[in-house]
């Protein structure tokens, strides 16, 4: 075989596996068909608060018995709200999995510390594939919860103190973020 025959094969298997993974990815997007309950999205309230780790509302508080969430971070957006007749202000992490999950933290708890110093260490190409997060109680505080961000199976280890810039570690999670969702497929 010839070095031309040789390239023009690998071009059309590169191809031919280039439009699998766009079916792949068309299949993955497809909307659920038929009955579910999976409509809209899910907002998840991020503290222990209410006995577990996070909750939702639908009228009464409910523990998320699940211990992690996998998808693709779609978005990471603070908005100022008020809770309990007080002005706050809230990070809202967008993930997009089985349905849409909305997760909302205080900016400065160590959820939210925690969460945005993982994504700031990390890659758009390593955000392009479906991260994992894990709250995870604190051991000598009842009321601290942490997040654990997963990447495939490795742990990101990023750690923070007093001394770190907070609007600029939101600033690099954010433009990762960003930079992750405008990458061409």
């Amino acid at each position: 075989m010839t070095p031309q025959e040789n390239n023009a094969e690998l071009l059309a298997a590169l191809m031919r596996q280039e439009e699998l993974l766009k079916q792949l990815v068309a299949a993955i997007n497809k909307p659920k068909l038929g009955l579910h309950s999976d409509a809209g999205s899910r907002k998840i309230y991020c503290n222990r608060q209410h006995g577990g780790l996070w909750y939702t509302l639908n009228g009464e508080p409910s523990d998320v018995p699940q211990t992690a969430l996998t998808g693709y971070l779609k978005e990471l957006r603070f908005e100022n709200t008020e809770r309990r007749k007080k002005e706050t202000c809230k990070l809202l992490i967008t993930m997009q999995a089985d349905r849409t999950y909305i997760l909302e933290s205080g900016y400065d708890t160590h959820f939210s510390k925690s969460l945005l110093t993982a994504i700031a260490t990390l890659t758009p190409e390593q955000l392009y594939s479906p991260i994992t997060l894990q709250p995870t109680p604190g051991t000598t505080d009842e009321s601290v919860l942490f997040c654990r961000v997963w990447v495939g199976s490795e742990l990101v280890m990023a750690s923070y103190n007093e001394e770190t810039n907070w609007r600029e570690v939101s600033k690099q999670a954010i433009a990762v973020t960003k930079a992750a969702l405008e990458m061409a497929f």
